[in-house]
């Protein structure tokens, strides 16, 4: 199956904006990393617009999602790793490494430790405790 085209020039960020460990993360990301894309709470996306970008609400709410123009969907420490690939400076060879085993696998579970325990760092909530079960997955989708 075809991955969605978005129709949008730039990549989507879609990360979690009732999580303050999440949202300060990424304010701090668009200040120094300036990653080229557009940041967007999944929040702010009704149903027919996450479909469009080709992900789904349980998805949204599991992983940060990295969404290309193309609508290739990578989610969790590998979204993070096209951010820094599309940022300038040096940003571009620490999203490489991250792309390469085993930093690869060292930042997926990283990434799940992060995720799993994000109510417990500083700009975490109550409503940043993640309680579903199950991994949708890290790699790109189509």
């Amino acid at each position: 199956m075809t991955p969605p085209v978005t129709n949008r020039p730039l990549p989507v960020l879609v990360y979690d904006g009732d999580c303050g460990f999440c949202t300060t993360a990424v304010r701090f990301g668009e200040r120094h990393v300036r990653p080229r894309c557009v940041s967007e709470p999944w929040q702010f996306l009704d149903r027919t617009e996450l479909a469009a970008l080709g992900i789904t609400r349980e998805r949204a709410e599991h992983e940060v999602l990295w969404v290309t123009p193309t609508g290739t969907v990578y989610g969790g420490a590998q979204a993070l790793a096209k951010a820094l690939l599309s940022a300038g400076g040096a940003w571009p060879v620490a999203g490489a490494v991250l792309t390469l085993p085993p930093f690869r696998w060292a930042a997926h579970m990283g990434y799940r430790l992060v995720a799993a325990n994000r109510h417990r760092l500083p700009g975490g909530t109550a409503a940043c405790a993640v309680t579903r079960s199950g991994d949708p997955g890290e790699g790109p989708t189509s």
